[in-house]
């Protein structure tokens, strides 16, 4: 016994390289509490005997691979089991208690609400979209897609679309929110009193308030009161969703079970999600990320070559950490899909809006010719704003220009003040200094320790 908790409590690092694995690390804890059930207790000891007897014969690696082989089969049929205990007896957890099987709500028909309700339908799970346009529900209905976003691909027999709010909600288990930030919080006050008290809402919008500067978290527990909420995030193009390409995401929940289930809900052979707790970490990476992106498409509409743009976006890597840090999450949430996967994704795929419009901007269209022909909102404009405001309330160290160069010049760039190639060039003139991405960083004070 001794032998086996110890090499368990060792495996740690290893164990919480993946949302699964991340189980392994409270089974020791979880041994050392007096409530534990005997059975729980043997069948506890027994997993860690077998560690304990791979390690042995296979080393360190195979037997921290071993065990997380061995506990993934089960937590799957744990979480499914799970899944549908709590829609009955959410009540158990404070929650309200559901009214039946899972039923999905998406709030919003835009490209990315539709390709999160393809994600559902897809698995059968009856789901409706709540639109604003009237023409546009009669269309889907007719044809099975929308006459605008994600032309040409019919969505799953289990998706159906309505602009009856009252309707779409009513026997909704679970909501999934995709309205873009800036129009959010007028949204959801005009259905607040429509939203079942036990539905648990995810939230896919990316940015920042500009009017509050408040994230997605504060605004829906602004707005719908207290209740369970996740936020969703990743490198997720809708189209590409929507036709079935394999996807990757990140749910963010402060209740794990609820990450869990949606997790369990979203899930396919073509769609992953895997879960955290660090709900700031997600929103941050989300919201900064498009700044970034504008940035990089900027770099190569006026053809400053791949160089520039690979260390541009690094650079902006660095400015998301440090905003993160600033916020209070995780700087290795940023490490993840929610964080430098969603950059990469954004900055160098040719789907993004944001890329895009920084592109458009770099080969010399004005900003208000480019958002009056874009089909779809660049949350990019209103966050970079947004953005910069909010640094400078949280962030009291000195010198922010040169913190968040790149944070500013956009905002800069944006707002006529500065001249896009002005702008860039400033960068390959900041201070020559150590890159310190080996670095942590006091945000209060502005100074780094080892």
């Amino acid at each position: 016994l001794s032998l086996s908790l110890s090499l368990s409590l060792s495996l740690s690092p290893f164990a919480s390289r993946t949302p699964r694995q991340e189980g392994l690390r409270g089974a020791s804890h979880e041994m050392r509490g007096s409530s534990m059930a005997g059975g729980c207790m043997r069948q506890r000891l027994w997993r860690l005997a077998l560690l304990a007897l791979a390690l042995l014969e296979g080393g360190l690696r195979r037997g921290a691979h071993g065990l997380a082989s061995m506990r993934m089969s089960a937590r799957e049929r744990a979480n499914l089991k799970q899944l549908r205990h709590n829609v009955v007896h959410r009540g158990d957890r404070g929650d309200q208690p559901l009214s039946g099987p899972p039923r999905v709500c998406v709030l919003g028909g835009g490209a990315f609400g539709l390709a999160m309700a393809s994600v559902t339908g897809r698995k059968g799970i009856p789901t409706t979209v709540l639109m604003r346009n009237a023409d546009d529900v009669a269309h889907f209905t007719e044809h099975g897609e929308h006459p605008r976003y994600l032309s040409g691909i019919p969505m799953p027999s289990a998706v159906s679309a309505t602009t009856d709010a009252a309707a779409a909600l009513e026997e909704a288990t679970y909501i999934i929110h995709a309205v873009p930030v800036q129009h959010s919080r007028d949204f959801l006050q005009e259905i607040a009193h429509l939203v079942p008290s036990g539905a648990p809402v995810l939230s896919t919008s990316k940015g920042i308030e500009t009017s509050s500067l408040k994230l997605m978290t504060d605004i829906l527990g602004e707005t719908l009161g207290s209740r369970s909420t996740a936020y969703l995030s990743g490198p997720s193009f809708a189209a590409e969703i929507a036709q079935g390409l394999a996807t990757a995401v990140t749910i963010a929940s402060e209740d794990p079970i609820l990450a869990e289930e949606f997790a369990a809900i979203m899930s396919s052979n073509s769609f992953r999600a895997f879960t955290t707790s660090d709900v700031v970490g997600v929103e941050a990476g989300g919201a900064v990320k498009n700044v970034i992106a504008l940035a990089a498409g900027m770099s190569e509409g006026l053809g400053l070559g791949t160089n520039a743009m690979a260390g541009l976006v690094t650079r902006g890597c660095w400015e998301m950490r440090r905003v993160a840090l600033v916020l209070g999450a995780k700087p290795s949430t940023l490490m993840g899909l929610s964080g430098v996967g969603d950059t990469f994704g954004t900055c160098f795929g040719p789907l993004s809006r944001n890329r895009s419009l920084g592109v458009r901007l770099g080969k010399g269209e004005t900003l208000e010719d480019i958002l009056a022909s874009m089909n779809g909102v660049a949350e990019g404009v209103p966050t970079a704003f947004a953005l910069r405001e909010l640094v400078k309330k949280a962030d009291p160290s000195y010198r922010l220009d040169l913190k968040y160069p790149i944070i500013f010049g956009v905002s800069d760039i944006l707002e006529g003040k500065l001249d896009i190639r002005e702008g860039l060039q400033n960068l390959m003139m900041m201070p020559i200094r150590a890159e310190m991405f080996d670095a942590e960083f006091s945000p209060l004070v502005g100074t780094r320790s080892r």
